[in-house]
């Protein structure tokens, strides 16, 4: 068996610099495991299309393997190299728990409710994947890797995700419901960029975590949507550019390119937004929970189009993957199928004191404002000039006054979303 890896320069130009040294350590780390067993990883650069039925004429192969993906991209891609191959072809959903187009209601459709898919889901069968073997891995080298700008985000490969995995199942699996919005805790699995990649298998987490328990059941949960999101794209491809309740595509959404900066760059006014876009912009990474407290305030707060912050996610995020983020956003936004209701706007103030309550997480991330006691650094503008001058903090120098309302936001967004409704 030979094992190539076809490196995509145009999947590599669309990556942020989290996600491509991930990406890179992690292919790397697997060419090191082939090599410990006595064989290695076969590196080619160029387009799949061409790479891979090249090589297997090279090597005379019998068949070509590989794991399907579910994104518009990845559907093409694989389509091409199917018909330019003169072998069969063999794919798994390895990715996923269960593979698109098994999970369906009685009448033979995906649910568009995550309860009625869920249900499903969990009755189910697992359809069988192959059993380990004993087949010689051979053949190595190829063309380089490129070399790492960069430490990853993540420890690399197989064994530093199943040791997250360890890590996780042996402990805070199991206060999983009450820990996993603390902004500041540890209370998540940190698995998101392992099952992106493929270091770990879905499966494998939900092996490792079954057992009695509604923490273990929450976090289980949380695979089922991954899987829901997945499906859903593989039925609409149009999942990240098109609202899937088409009432909502007539939104009149607010061209607001200072805004739109002002939240990129964490200088909204607004300190658990600003903390987590700082984070992402520093560590590719975010929080769950200040995903949708930064994504809620975007496109609810600046009436700014979900779409402008999904790409900006999918490209800076180690764990950005296509049906995960547009299925997200387009939950927050209220245009996908089982959604938040539109009417439904996080206050960022009242977000910030119910999961960050000792304001270290902004302190983390937004130091300007460390001098703030507990509850002023939530909301920095309703403090009097003094005790800010004796934090240090003026607003508009050295940390931006809000640039929206969010009381006035909150009515202009229900107003357009009522409009766009008829």
């Amino acid at each position: 068996m030979v094992a190539l890896y076809v490196l995509d320069d145009r999947l590599l130009a669309a990556a942020g610099p989290f996600r491509r040294r991930q990406l890179l350590a992690d292919v790397g780390a697997l060419d090191a495991a082939l090599r410990a067993r006595g064989g290695g990883l076969l590196v080619r650069r160029g387009r799949p299309e061409e790479v891979v039925p090249a090589e297997a004429t090279r090597l005379r192969a019998a068949r070509a393997y590989w794991n399907a993906d579910v994104t518009p991209y990845a559907v093409a891609r694989d389509a091409a190299v199917a018909r330019a191959l003169s072998v069969g072809t063999t794919t798994f959903s390895g990715q996923l728990v269960l593979p698109p187009g098994s999970v369906l209601t009685r009448e033979g459709r995906l649910a568009r409710v995550f309860t009625a898919f869920h249900r499903t889901w969990q009755a189910t069968p697992w359809d069988p994947w192959p059993e380990p073997g004993d087949a010689e891995v051979v053949g190595s080298g190829g063309d380089p890797l490129p070399p790492p700008d960069g430490q990853p985000p993540f420890p690399p490969g197989e064994a530093g995700a199943r040791e997250q995995l360890r890590r996780f199942a042996g402990g805070p699996v199991d206060t999983y419901r009450a820990d996993r919005d603390v902004l500041d805790g540890a209370g998540g699995s940190a698995l998101s960029a392992a099952l992106r990649f493929g270091t770990l298998s879905p499966r494998a987490v939900v092996r490792a975590v079954a057992g009695a328990g509604a923490d273990r059941e929450a976090f289980i949960r949380q695979l089922a949507w991954r899987d829901w999101f997945a499906h859903l794209l593989a039925e609409e491809p149009s999942l990240p550019t098109r609202s899937l309740r088409p009432e909502f595509e007539g939104i009149r959404w607010h061209h607001d390119p200072d805004g739109l900066e002002a939240w990129k760059s964490g200088r909204t006014g607004y300190p658990v937004v600003d903390a987590g876009m700082r984070q992402l912009a520093a560590t590719g990474t975010m929080h769950n929970r200040a995903r949708m407290i930064t994504a809620s305030f975007l496109v609810k707060d600046l009436l700014v189009d979900w779409r402008l912050g999904e790409r900006h996610f999918r490209h800076l995020l180690v764990d950005g993957d296509v049906p995960q983020n547009a299925g997200n956003w387009q939950w927050v936004a209220g245009t996908g199928p089982d959604a938040a209701p539109y009417f439904r706007v996080f206050n960022p103030v009242t977000q910030s004191r119910a999961h960050d309550p000792t304001g270290a997480y902004i302190r983390r991330w937004v130091p300007e404002l460390a001098g703030l006691d507990d509850d002023a650094v939530h909301a920095p503008w309703t403090v009097g000039p003094l005790e800010l001058a004796l934090a240090g903090v003026t607003l508009g120098d050295q940390y931006p006054a809000p640039i929206v309302d969010h009381a006035a936001a909150r009515v202009r967004a229900i107003d357009a979303y009522r409009a766009a409704r008829g």
